[in-house]
């Protein structure tokens, strides 16, 4: 049986899709029962030890910047007998040295390597869905607060990597495998607001943050934690250094289809920012 972890979250949900499409079976696991998730469901609590009798695989989707989730995931897992892990990680552990957000990825790699179980690592650049994170300064002033000036991403739809994960759990030899998963196209933020803003109808602006400090005094008005702060400033610095942006092919070589864009995204999303911004 395949387990997935995370089923009611932007990639969890998506991959819930993509496996019942593709006829698999599998469970769910969530906290409590959803009327609103078509899978069977497990009820059970990553914070807590897990019972993964007859689990065969697990898709783990691991919240927050800790590893007692993973510590209890792996554990159950070698009790079960569980054959195969796809942790959902980020590019961030590709960092040398590793920044810091993705140390935490880095580290759940090493307790699943550790175990001892076969595992695939996906390690996905920044979601598209992180748009949405736009709307308030939008709402406000009709404009996007830019970090990273020259700075290029590839941001990837969740589609794109649920897809991936959907391949890599119900086909073999992706065992003992990493897989960075990027979108197509690299671009600045004000190249991506100004994709955005056609998509929705509205002329956006784009104010320059000069300091990433200030971004996040922004983003946590109350304060972030030190640790996150830091590691928030760090990432936005590393982001506006790499002014190429990190592309690669592998959805199109696992899923035989082209990374979607982030105009299609944006379009199939401009009635959900519309509403938002009303």
């Amino acid at each position: 049986m395949l387990l997935v972890t995370g089923a009611t979250g932007h990639v969890g949900r998506l991959l819930v899709e993509e496996l019942t499409a593709r006829g698999a079976a599998f469970r769910a696991l969530v906290r409590n029962p959803r009327d609103d998730l078509p899978a069977e469901q497990v009820i059970g609590d990553l914070d807590r030890p897990l019972d993964l009798r007859g689990v065969d695989e697990v898709f783990l989707l691991v919240p927050g910047t800790g590893l007692e989730h993973t510590v209890n995931v792996v554990t159950a897992a070698r009790e079960a007998g569980v054959r195969r892990l796809v942790y959902l990680s980020s590019y961030a552990v590709l960092g040398d040295p590793v920044p810091a957000m993705g140390r935490w990825h880095h580290e759940r790699e090493r307790l699943i390597r550790d175990s001892g179980i076969p595992a695939t690592f996906l390690r996905p650049t920044g979601f598209m869905t992180n748009a949405f994170d736009w709307v308030p300064t939008i709402k406000a002033g009709g404009y996007v607060l830019d970090p990273i000036g020259p700075g290029r991403s590839a941001p990837i739809d969740p589609a794109d990597i649920a897809a991936v994960a959907a391949t890599v759990l119900t086909e073999d030899g992706h065992e003992k495998r990493e897989y960075t998963l990027t979108g197509p196209e690299a671009f600045t933020l004000a190249e991506q607001v100004a994709i955005l803003g056609e998509a929705i109808g509205r002329k956006l602006g784009v104010r320059p943050v000069e300091q990433p400090e200030d971004a996040v005094r922004f983003r946590y008005p109350e304060g972030a934690p030190p640790e996150l702060a830091a590691a928030i400033v760090e990432g936005l610095m590393l982001m506006r250094a790499d002014t190429v942006g990190l592309r690669t092919d592998v959805v199109r070589r696992l899923t035989g289809r082209g990374a979607r864009t982030f105009a299609t995204w944006c379009q199939d999303n401009a009635a959900e920012f519309r509403e938002r911004l009303e």
